[in-house]
């Protein structure tokens, strides 16, 4: 199966991830990839188009579409565009599951919701203008969109194929999961192997089918983002953040830090301090 397995690591201090679609400016296409957390994307300007399971979906200004979890998708962005996207953990939704680490959201086609598009659109407006009691109103405002979706887009009766699919990817995303929760600890593959019930060999192939790197790399992927994540939001010293989040030491993580985005993480610290707050969505 030749698609791969999207790490997403949410906001800072928020249950979920809210961001501006990387391929606003068109000519842009996201290969094959699979996630465990609910995705929404609301085009605001522009088009798109979405292929979900070999089905082709043109969004344009205005409609959404939902992603739901172990999914296979594409995205290709051939003209500009303005983009939010939303994605909700899992984990989000455990109080309405359909079957153990299971819900499903309909999708007739795309959607053109626009409570849901005005709730989205908001969101990202509130989060990034970042004023007084933000925090609040972000959540208020994602409260609202849960809400919606499992009243208005819950499927409760599924098909015993979808469970089968969903199972298959399952299993690595129980894996992954945990090496997010324990990402700053010395895990191991052995470790995990153990844990989940495989061989080493097994756990290893695992992740070079499903999330087409191996073991060592997709850790360090993780510990890599939330680094990264701690760069842009917080005042914490290059060393704090290094040891923070699993790394041995602030020189291996400036030297990851480097080969990954080219620059010092001083410097790329010192860039997003000049260019300043986001602009916010008119």
């Amino acid at each position: 199966m030749e698609f791969q397995h999207e790490l997403i690591i949410p906001n800072e201090g928020l249950p979920f991830k809210i961001f501006l679609f990387e391929g606003g400016n068109g000519n842009y296409e996201r290969e094959k990839h699979w996630h465990t957390s609910v995705e929404i994307f609301a085009v605001l300007e522009g088009q798109l188009d979405f292929f979900v399971n070999k089905e082709e979906y043109p969004l344009k200004a205005g409609e959404q579409i939902i992603i739901n979890p172990n999914e296979i998708h594409s995205i290709h962005a051939l003209n500009k565009n303005q983009t939010v996207v939303l994605q909700i953990p899992l984990k989000q939704f455990e109080n309405y599951f359909t079957a153990e680490r299971f819900i499903r959201f309909k999708r007739q086609g795309v959607l053109s919701d626009e409570k849901l598009l005005s709730l989205i659109k908001k969101m990202y407006q509130v989060y990034t203008d970042k004023n007084t009691g933000y925090e609040f109103r972000t959540m208020s405002l994602f409260y609202e969109i849960m809400y919606i979706l499992v009243k208005n887009y819950r499927v409760t009766e599924v098909q015993e194929k979808e469970l089968r699919h969903s199972r298959r990817l399952d299993a690595l995303s129980k894996i992954t999961t945990y090496m997010r929760e324990h990402y700053r600890e010395d895990l191991k593959l052995s470790q995990l192997a153990s844990l989940f019930g495989y061989s080493d060999a097994y756990l290893s192939r695992m992740f070079q089918k499903y999330a087409k790197v191996n073991f060592k790399t997709y850790l360090q992927d993780i510990r890599m983002a939330y680094a990264y994540r701690d760069l842009m939001n917080t005042d914490h010293t290059i060393s704090q953040i290094a040891l923070d989040n699993g790394f041995c030491s602030s020189r291996g993580f400036s030297g990851e830090f480097q080969k990954r985005y080219g620059v010092l993480p001083s410097e790329m610290r010192k860039r997003q301090s000049q260019k300043g707050q986001k602009t916010a969505i008119d």
